[in-house]
């Protein structure tokens, strides 16, 4: 069977709330970026390099109608009358580990998967047009490699669903093709700073640690990187993600919106006007969220709702009217008022950042990419936070397109290999191992009858040696071991930290007890105080080829933490 004749890589970020796509011929130059095509030309709009992640469809949910910007925001038309159809979006958060809270549903009878492949089915028609606008004769089937960014905590079933939307979108010519690879969204964006950032910052020596703050609409994700010999990067050592992205923002805009109109006149504008509703939540980022610094204290900002929302103000009753009519229907956003807006999320980031900091010790940049990571106020916190500790704080040229154009960098360094299908099933060297040590963690439960007087310690509770994976255990590669509903041992408590023991015993009680010996620790942080003890957090080991992983997940938020542990021996 002759190799496949590739010719162009195309990278494609299908974002939660974003998407977009780049081009890289193969016979362009590995090192020359400014190669790679970022598409700006997109559905009713021009110049930006990505469009909404939101689908219009028909009455019958069985065809698309728009797609992209304008299937989300409605300029305001004073003769429109009517209810509008609500578009459907963040239909991507079906996959993965998401919070069902966070799900969105969806008007039946249609399924995430549909919206998923109506969606790629239409930005991959907007690829097949674009290609010939550069080149003639590329065959799509035949020629293009196609790289999909994906979160880094997709399972295998999500990559396989993925992959059939891919297929049923038309994508791909066979839903086992190896003309469509994976790549995570951090492991793109590190790729992109590899071949910029560090460069450009002459920090591309090998042993370089370095952070990526990956600020999107829905998350923030943070990875810590080492670059290695030869252009290589190491697997992630350090990871932690929560919903602390740039549309809670919004949220906090549609909040204060609720406490000047009342919350029933912007439910009902919500639910008949949705498209009206998001061109004013576009116009306060435009006016507003983007151009913040937090540097002059005179910042503000008027609303005119008689213009900007005219369809809210027949749903405004009572108090709330007389009040806004005073006001002759304006609303203005003050200094401080927005800077209560940015706060709650950006202190989230600011925490995140400490406790992979505490986690991963020694971290020379810090590369801030994502839409929400262009804002001068975030950059700001970040620099003043950490600007002392890590001489590298920058944002990467482009920064929103730093993921998709890491996918495409990495499949053209992909293409090369002749043989694509190793790509695909890479057998592991080792498919098991057996434990050497018995491995857990350190708990905190209260003293009981029975246990050692002296082993008592403030407010009546022992330290323990909690078992999560026992010594002889045959384990194949990553398999998770997992222990649930782990409390904060105070209510006010910030942060919990996780000690990870390893022993030879196999029956051990104290983390104390001769031969347990350390492994290491994971700090998460703990931000929802009001909720006191009920945080529950649960914490897995999973045993790779050469690492322990310990990954900590927040059942209360959805915020996740990994951390890496060297295997040595183990």
């Amino acid at each position: 069977m002759s190799a496949p004749d590739i010719r162009l890589v195309i990278g494609l970020d299908f974002g939660t709330t974003y998407s977009g796509f780049t081009l890289y011929h193969v016979d362009d130059g590995d090192d020359d970026l400014s190669k790679i095509k970022i598409n700006i030309e997109w559905p009713g709009e021009v110049g930006k390099f990505k469009t909404n992640t939101v689908l219009q469809y028909k009455e019958d949910f069985e065809e698309v109608e728009l797609w992209g910007y304008p299937a989300l925001y409605k300029k305001p038309n004073r003769r429109s009358g009517g209810d509008e159809t609500k578009p459907v979006e963040l239909f991507k958060l079906h996959l993965g580990n998401c919070l069902e809270e966070f799900k969105p549903k969806l008007p039946e009878p249609l399924t995430y998967k549909q919206a998923i492949t109506d969606y790629l089915s239409k930005i991959g028609e907007l690829i097949k047009e674009t290609i010939p606008k550069y080149w003639e004769g590329i065959d799509f089937m035949e020629h293009v490699f196609l790289v999909l960014t994906i979160p880094a905590e997709y399972s295998e079933n999500d990559k396989a669903i993925m992959r059939e939307c891919t297929f049923n979108a038309g994508l791909i010519s066979d839903k086992r093709s190896e003309k469509l690879q994976f790549t995570t969204e951090p492991e793109a964006a590190a790729i992109y700073c590899m071949y910029s950032s560090l460069r450009e910052h002459r920090l591309a020596e090998p042993g370089t640690t370095f952070m990526i703050v990956d600020c999107g609409g829905g998350t923030v994700d943070l990875t810590t990187r080492k670059l290695l010999e030869g252009d290589q990067l190491s697997e992630i050592t350090e990871r932690a993600g929560d919903f602390c992205g740039s549309t809670f923002i919004d949220k906090e805009f549609i909040k204060l919106l609720k406490s000047e109109v009342g919350k029933s006149a912007m439910d009902l504008f919500s639910n008949k006007h949705y498209g009206q509703l998001q061109y004013l939540v576009h116009e306060f980022c435009q006016h507003v969220k983007l151009p913040f610094s937090g540097n002059n204290q005179d910042f503000s900002y008027e609303i005119d709702l008689e213009e900007l929302a005219p369809a809210l103000l027949q749903y405004v009753t009572g108090s709330e009217k007389d009040l806004m009519e005073e006001k002759e229907w304006m609303i203005t956003l003050d200094f401080n008022t927005i800077k209560s807006m940015f706060d709650p999320i950006v202190d989230r980031i600011i925490k995140m950042i400490r406790s992979q900091l505490d986690n991963s010790k020694n971290c020379s940049a810090i590369f801030l990419v994502g839409g929400f990571g262009q804002s001068k106020y975030l950059q700001k916190k970040i620099e003043e936070n950490f600007g002392k500790s890590v001489e590298n704080i920058s944002i990467p040229n482009k920064p929103i397109a730093a993921v998709v154009c890491g996918a495409a960098i990495y499949g053209k360094s992909l293409q090369g290999s002749k043989n694509l299908s190793k790509l695909n099933n890479s057998k592991r060297v080792i498919a098991t191992r057996v434990l050497k040590y018995t491995f857990g963690i350190k708990v905190t439960p209260s003293w009981k009858p029975g246990d050692p007087p002296e082993r008592r310690i403030s407010a009546g509770r022992i330290q323990k040696f909690h078992r999560i994976a026992e010594r002889k255990t045959e384990v194949t590669v990553d398999q998770e071991f997992k222990i649930e509903d782990l409390l904060p041992v105070l209510p006010f408590a910030t942060k919990m930290t996780f000690e990870v023991y390893y022993t030879k015993a196999q029956n051990a009680v104290y983390c104390d007890e001769p031969g347990m010996e350390p492994l290491g620790e994971l700090i998460i942080n703990l931000p929802d105080k009001h909720l006191g003890l009920d945080r529950p957090c649960t914490l897995s080991l999973l045993f790779g080829d050469m690492e322990i992983k310990a990954k900590a997940f927040n059942q209360k938020n959805g915020q996740n933490y990994q951390t890496t542990f060297e295997l040595k021996a183990f």
